[in-house]
């Protein structure tokens, strides 16, 4: 899977942002047709899109762009302009919105026919599916089973809190009144556990007051800590902490690295029935518990510096 531990949102009207954002140390960079963008400069937006995606330096980073809903009369126009202009320099579409399968297969639908009008490779191109209200939560199994283009669930909390009258006006923190638990959990679970099912990506939403670096790391560790791969940062300075906090250590990712050398060698090699590491008993559980933290070091580009040495040399 792409790495997405940080999803930069900028404005598709902004030439200045987008060519900022080439060089900032985001994993994804979508480029925003939607929310972002003023309806009277939406069309040019579109022309800006696709020269940045043509002409810029994306190196190392997933491109996406994000559409109009399915309900507004740009979203199509969308879609044709971007992918018929800059298909071979994007990765995927972020559909924001989704309220049911049928809007992830409209999508799959329309990118099929211009991949195949304009000899694109035939599914290149993903979907990033944003569940916004209580219908698409709701529905949320069948749309994260609704498309082999499908590579990520986003979480579009601002949307959602207004859609279930959560009594609150600050975006990603706990509403006044709640002092109990978690006020989002259920939200965060819902959608990664749809997500893992169908092996998609699970991306947080983002924390709106991006001046607070702290709270936007509290809020993170949060999702981080559940599972999910990344969250949504809407300025610089949220970038190196999102970064850290969905990266294992470098102790936890030596140490599952080893877990897996060691159970290879004494499960296949030595074809013992149990494993060890140290003084740690390792079981098929343990191996795939630590192929997920190994993948996540990996994908942030993180080295080994320590190496598997069996009992006894």
């Amino acid at each position: 899977m792409r790495s997405r531990r940080t999803t930069l949102a900028v404005p598709g009207s902004n030439p200045r942002f987008i060519e900022k954002a080439q060089g900032l140390p985001a994993d994804e960079i979508f480029l925003d047709l939607e929310d972002a963008v003023a309806p009277s400069a939406k069309e040019d937006a579109r022309k800006t899109i696709v020269a940045a995606l043509n002409e810029g330096d994306w190196s190392g980073k997933v491109r996406v762009v994000r559409i109009n809903d399915l309900d507004t009369h740009w979203a199509y126009r969308d879609v044709i302009e971007v992918v018929e202009g800059a298909g071979a320099n994007l990765d995927a579409i972020m559909l924001p919105k989704v309220r049911d399968a049928g809007h992830v297969r409209w999508l799959d639908r329309l990118l099929t026919q211009i991949e195949r009008a304009t000899g694109l490779p035939v599914g290149g191109i993903g979907i990033e599916a944003q569940i916004e209200d209580a219908q698409g939560l709701a529905d949320v199994d069948a749309i994260a089973a609704s498309s082999p283009r499908l590579e990520t669930l986003v979480l579009g909390p601002g949307d959602l809190m207004a859609s279930l009258n959560m009594k609150t006006l600050v975006v990603g923190e706990q509403p006044p009144g709640y002092s109990e638990g978690d006020a989002y959990h259920y939200i965060l679970m819902r959608i990664l556990v749809a997500a893992r099912a169908n092996d998609l990506q699970a991306i947080d939403g983002p924390y709106f007051n991006v001046r607070d670096v702290e709270a936007f790391e509290r809020v993170a560790r949060r999702s981080a800590a559940l599972g999910f791969d990344g969250k949504w940062v809407l300025h610089p300075s949220q970038i190196e902490a999102g970064n850290a906090v969905f990266s294992p250590s470098q102790e936890d990712y030596d140490h599952a690295e080893l877990i897996l050398d060691a159970y290879d060698h004494y499960v296949n090699v030595e074809e013992r029935g149990a494993a060890t590491l140290g003084d740690e008993m390792i079981d098929e559980a343990s191996r795939k518990m630590a192929l997920v933290v190994a993948a996540k070091g990996r994908a942030a580009g993180l080295t080994r510096t320590k190496r598997f040495v069996p009992e006894g040399n």
